[in-house]
């Protein structure tokens, strides 16, 4: 009887082994198979910018490289109802994707609107804002926030800017959303280069680089930028 007990109970704890070993390999399987996908399916790495235009619908735009609207408010704020410049009305907010390359950038020009800047995939993105107290505003909009970059970046209303990339995938994917939402015939306004180079001496080189960079501007259109 004894024998029997004993043989029993070492039984069980032997299949517990079993049992625990098994659950502990199938864990470290799963955690090795995760791994192993994030590193061989990195796809800002995979993708070009050829692929993220074809994929997204985007399209050349005459201020932000390639651009789709995304988002555009069905209500409105009737005329009157708004201060100036915004005094015929507006719808509440807009949307849109926009992709960057270099021969394709951010060109000089500002909207009337506030928008907000995210940062989704690719090259960070080198902005040049050019404030009203003629200040001039560096900032990186990226995924390295230990280093200071931004993953989203507010531009006031009525404030110059222009963008280029700084990275080795040559191009960025990110996002503009506008309150109220913009109008681009009455919104986006295209920069004098060599005024605002001049108001502005200590980027006038970057704003002629950046300029200089543009591919066949005439090809596109003025979007909601």
């Amino acid at each position: 009887m004894r024998y029997s007990r004993s043989h029993s109970s070492l039984r069980r704890r032997l299949l517990k082994g079993v049992a625990a070993v098994g659950a502990a390999t199938a864990l470290s399987s799963l955690r090795s198979n995760a791994q192993t996908q994030t590193r061989v399916t990195p796809m800002s790495d995979e993708l070009t910018s050829d692929e993220v235009v074809k994929l997204l619908n985007l399209e050349p735009n005459a201020t932000c490289g390639f651009v789709r609207v995304t988002f555009l408010s069905k209500q409105s704020v009737a005329p009157g109802g708004l201060p100036a410049p915004f005094l015929d009305g507006r719808p509440l907010g807009s949307a849109l994707y926009f992709l960057v390359t270099p021969e394709a950038p951010v060109r000089l020009h500002r909207i009337r609107n506030d928008q907000l800047y995210h940062y989704y995939l690719g090259d960070p993105l080198e902005l040049f804002l050019l404030h009203s107290d003629r200040r001039a505003e560096r900032v990186i909009v990226g995924p390295d926030i230990r280093g200071g970059q931004r993953v989203q970046l507010l531009i006031p209303g009525n404030t110059f800017h222009t963008a280029r990339l700084v990275g080795p995938r040559r191009w960025f994917l990110g996002a503009s959303t506008e309150w109220p939402g913009v109008v681009p015939k009455e919104d986006v306004e295209l920069g004098n280069l060599d005024q605002l180079a001049a108001d502005y001496p200590a980027v006038a080189s970057d704003l002629r680089a950046i300029a200089a960079s543009v591919g066949n501007p005439a090809a596109a259109s003025v979007g909601p930028r």
